[in-house]
């Protein structure tokens, strides 16, 4: 039954590849907006939060109708990243990346964002009473403290991305070897007779490393229950 064929192979390492960079690209931005959103007061903090969690509400297809209009060669944006640096994430795994980055985004700012407000700010201004400047303490303080919070965000956004479906299939299609993750795979071995048993491979391969990411994402939050303690 585990006899993955060269299809199977190619959607599961294009999904960890995608998943994983998708984490990795976005954890950053995922970092700053959830601390600018727990520490600092601001007009237009409502309207900034709405737009980082509307990827939550929204289906998957408008998301990817979206990227289209606006990152495809034609689109918005992406004419002019076409024009000056011949970059297009039209039909390439770039684009199945972007997807997954936007989708995941809005989990992984809420898991930090809600690590960051239990840290206590009064620690925060008595290392700036010290003498510290604010890039100090949020990397000497501030980041510690919440470490395990970041990484259980950024694990969840690992097991998004990698059921990433809609957003990607309007986005970039599903193109084999190319754009076609697990999800996107799997949909085509269901449409297709005699698919039956690549599906359910790719399904037992989804959930076990689905099991995996949300296993380890809850041990991260426990062990930062404790820290914080």
């Amino acid at each position: 039954m585990f006899n993955f064929t060269p299809q199977e192979l190619d959607a599961i390492f294009l999904s960890l590849k995608v998943a994983l960079l998708a984490v990795v690209l976005s954890l950053p931005f995922a970092i700053f907006i959830a601390w600018l959103l727990s520490r600092k007061q601001f007009w237009g903090k409502n309207l900034l939060n709405g737009i980082v969690h509307l990827p939550l509400v929204l289906p998957p297809v408008v998301i990817g109708y979206l990227l289209l209009v606006s990152m495809a060669k034609k689109g918005v944006i992406g004419q002019y990243l076409w024009q000056w640096f011949e970059f297009s994430f039209s039909f390439s795994w770039k684009g199945a990346v972007l997807a997954s980055m936007v989708m995941a985004f809005p989990l992984m700012v809420r898991s930090i964002r809600l690590t960051l407000d239990a840290v206590d700010p009064k620690l925060e201004q008595a290392a700036r009473t010290l003498g510290a400047s604010p890039l100090k303490v949020f990397f000497t303080l501030t980041l510690p403290l919440s470490y395990s919070g970041i990484i259980a965000g950024a694990v969840l956004g690992f097991a998004r991305s990698l059921g990433e479906f809609g957003a990607t299939i309007t986005f970039v299609s599903n193109i084999p070897n190319q754009t076609q993750t697990i999800p996107s795979a799997l949909f085509t071995f269901i449409e297709t007779p005699d698919g039956e048993l690549a599906a359910a491979r790719l399904c037992a391969v989804s959930i076990i490393i689905s099991l995996i990411a949300l296993f380890a994402s809850e041990w991260f939050a426990e062990k930062q229950k404790r820290l914080l303690n």
